[in-house]
């Protein structure tokens, strides 16, 4: 028995070992985004956002009320505020919404709901998302910004994607 675990201990040691790396390099590199430094409520935080400069220009603004919103062309506009969030409120009042109908979720976990709705009167759905990310003591809404603009599917998977990157930012972001 012995020996049996001595054989195995090396083994075990690289499987854990592989297992750690790869979990470091999907939260340090993310294809086609590129990492942004931010400060909500004083916290120093990063995101990935999408890396493609030919959208738009990139632009970080501090709402009054506290959201800090981040905009890249038409395809990406996400708000970020400090909270504690609340998925089944958000479910409640997208299933009571009289202007757009709930046609379906694409994802409703814990912390995270992606849906699709739609106006009798417009040709196209709308897709949506509301996420709730916990760092550490500090939780923080992530959500698409609804000023009248259409998202399609593509374009909210790829702001649900930066949201999960969202972390505590080791770097100085003055």
């Amino acid at each position: 028995m012995k020996k049996v675990f001595l054989l195995l201990t090396p083994v075990i040691y690289l499987l854990i070992s592989c297992g750690n790396s790869k979990t470091n390099e999907t939260t340090s590199s993310v294809p086609g985004m590129k990492e942004v430094q931010l400060k909500i409520n004083g916290n120093p935080l990063s995101i990935m956002v999408p890396s493609d400069s030919t959208k738009g220009k990139l632009e970080i603004v501090l709402q009054q009320w506290g959201a800090t919103e981040i905009t890249l062309g038409k395809d990406f506009k996400i708000a970020i505020e400090e909270g504690a969030g609340d998925i089944q409120l958000t479910k409640n009042d997208i299933s009571n919404d009289e202007v757009f109908k709930l046609k379906r979720y694409l994802k409703d976990e814990p912390t995270l709901l992606f849906w699709e709705s739609k106006n009798a009167d417009l040709p196209d759905s709308k897709f949506h998302f509301y996420m709730i990310n916990k760092i550490g003591a500090v939780s923080y809404i992530i959500k698409d910004i609804e000023n009248g603009d259409s998202f399609n599917e593509k374009a909210i998977q790829t702001m649900i994607d930066a949201a999960k990157t969202l972390k505590v930012s080791t770097k100085s972001n003055s």
